[in-house]
C-alpha cells in the first residue's frame, strides 16, 4: 500500500492559524538537540516535529527494548533492537519529509558536545545520567544556547505535581538536587531552567530482586531503577517541547540565517 504525498501547505495549516506564518518560518529554519531519547525526549521530539521545527540533533547510545514499550513513543514490537536514534529519525520524516536529521549513537560526552552544540538553537536535556546531564548543562550556559532540562520522572504517578521554574528553585527532586549541586560547584548557580515533579517519589514494588529489569546499564555500570508510568515522562517532554516552540516562534531564541 503506497502513501499519497500532503499538500505541504496543509501540514501547517493549524498551527499557522494559531502561531502566524513567521513563526512557522522561525521554525522551519530552527535547528533543536534532544539530548536523550527516552519516554522524555522521544515525546519532546514528535511535538517539535508536528510543530514544524526544520532541524534536528538528536542524541542516544542505546537500542530499543522491551521494557520501553510502557514509556517511550519510538519503543514498539517492531521496533525492539534498533537505535532509539534511528528510530525517531524514521518517525520523524513520516511526519515531515523535509526535516533535517543529524544522529549520534553516543553518549553526550565532552567530545560530542564541542562538535555539535554550536550548530544549536535551542536544547532539550532529557538525560538522566547525572555526568552527561550536567557536563550539558554546564557547556550550554557557557555558550550561551538556550536550554530546558527535564529532570527525574521515575516513581513519579501525579501530573498536577509537575513545575517549571529556575533550577535553583526546584524542590523535592532528587536528581535536581545533584544537579544543582555539581553546577553550584561549577560556579552556575540561576539561569537553567527546570521541569521536574515536587512529588515525592513512590514506594516500589520489588517483585523480582536482582533480575535484568531491575537495573539499566549506564557506561558500563549498573545503577537501578524507579518504576515509571507511561504519561508521567510524556507529559514532562511535550511540557518541554512547549517551551521551546513558544520561545522559537515568538522570537525570544535567536536562530542564525544558517542551520546545518
Amino acid at each position: 500500500m503506497t502513501s499519497t504525498p500532503c499538500p505541504k501547505q496543509e501540514i501547517w495549516q493549524r498551527t499557522s492559524l494559531l502561531l502566524g506564518e513567521d513563526a512557522i518560518d522561525r521554525l522551519k529554519s530552527s535547528s533543536v538537540g534532544v539530548m536523550g531519547l527516552g519516554g522524555v525526549g522521544t515525546y519532546a521530539a514528535e511535538m517539535l516535529a508536528r510543530t514544524g521545527v526544520g532541524g534536528f540533533v538528536l542524541v542516544d547510545f542505546d537500542r530499543v527494548k522491551p521494557s520501553n514499550i510502557n514509556r517511550q513513543l519510538t519503543a514498539l514490537h517492531s521496533t525492539v533492537g534498533m537505535h532509539k536514534t534511528e528510530a525517531l529519525k524514521q518517525r520523524i520524516l513520516d511526519i515531515n519529509p523535509d526535516a533535517r536529521i543529524e544522529t549520534h549513537i553516543d553518549f553526550c560526552d565532552q567530545p560530542l558536545r564541542e562538535r555539535i552544540l554550536p550548530k544549536l538553537d535551542y536544547i532539550i536535556d532529557a538525560i538522566d545520567s547525572l555526568g552527561p546531564k550536567t557536563g550539558l548543562l554546564e557547556d550550554a550556559y557557557n555558550l550561551g544556547i538556550p536550554v530546558i532540562s527535564v529532570m527525574g520522572a521515575g516513581g513519579k504517578l501525579d501530573p498536577s505535581k509537575i513545575r517549571q521554574s529556575d533550577l535553583s528553585k526546584s524542590t523535592i527532586c532528587p536528581l535536581a538536587r545533584r544537579v544543582r549541586k555539581y553546577l553550584k560547584r561549577r560556579g552556575i548557580e540561576t539561569g537553567i531552567p527546570v521541569i521536574y515533579s515536587t512529588e515525592k517519589p513512590q514506594p516500589q514494588h520489588d517483585h523480582d530482586a536482582g533480575s535484568e529489569a531491575e537495573w539499566e546499564v549506564d557506561r558500563g555500570r549498573k545503577r537501578g531503577t524507579l518504576g515509571t508510568v507511561g504519561y508521567l515522562p510524556a507529559i514532562m517532554g511535550m511540557w518541554a517541547a512547549s517551551v521551546v516552540i513558544r520561545d522559537i516562534a515568538s522570537g525570544t531564541a535567536v536562530v542564525p540565517e544558517t542551520s546545518f
